[in-house]
């Protein structure tokens, strides 16, 4: 959670050339792999989490919200909401 309106605007065009923590950056990563890929995730993409900090209760949280998130949003797409 963040004031900082050009860090928002930074991420809403690509969080990847955002100023980010290396914490932040890896969750990101993490998070847009299992949206956009998830079949390709591996043991390495848990260690890299791990490297910067996170445990494992935080890394099922993030797992868990990410894949939460990209539920909901396929059962507005589908049911139409927000048309």
């Amino acid at each position: 959670m963040s004031l900082d309106a050009e860090l928002a605007a930074a991420l809403r065009r690509d969080y990847r050339e955002a100023d980010l923590t290396p914490q932040d950056r890896a969750m990101l990563d993490f998070t847009a792999k299992l949206t956009k890929e998830a079949y390709k995730t591996t043991p390495d993409d848990l260690e890299q989490l791990r490297i910067v900090g996170f445990d494992d209760r935080a890394i099922l949280q993030i797992t868990m919200l990410a894949a939460w998130f990209n539920y909901i949003n396929r059962v507005a797409d589908v049911l139409g909401v927000g048309r």
